[in-house]
């Protein structure tokens, strides 16, 4: 039978670590953002000619965070699976550790 286990135990809590981490703040960004926080105006990917050009350009700012902000959430739910099988891993290096060679 083919084994699921493919890293160690301390790489695997390094993993839930990690990954417990960047979905606290990866999700705290997305709130900011989504709320339009002033102070990421810097983040923000937008230039001069984007104000200039638009018509509304406050709603166009805001669409710009509204967009950062889904990403965060995104690489926040990809930081939640790659906890799960990080979490996984813990489990399956436990369970090895009992069974006789």
């Amino acid at each position: 039978m083919a084994s699921l286990l493919f890293c160690g135990p301390k790489l695997a809590a390094c993993g839930i670590v990690i990954s417990i981490w960047g979905v606290i703040m990866l999700v705290m960004l997305g709130i900011f953002f989504s709320a339009h926080s002033a102070v990421l105006i810097e983040d923000v990917p937008f230039t001069e000619e984007d104000l200039h050009n638009d018509k509304n350009p406050p709603q166009a700012v805001y669409g710009l965070y509204n967009q950062v902000g889904y990403n965060c959430f995104l690489a926040a739910a990809i930081y939640v699976v790659v906890g799960l099988v990080s979490l996984c891993q813990v489990r399956l290096n436990k369970r090895n550790e009992y069974m006789v060679h």
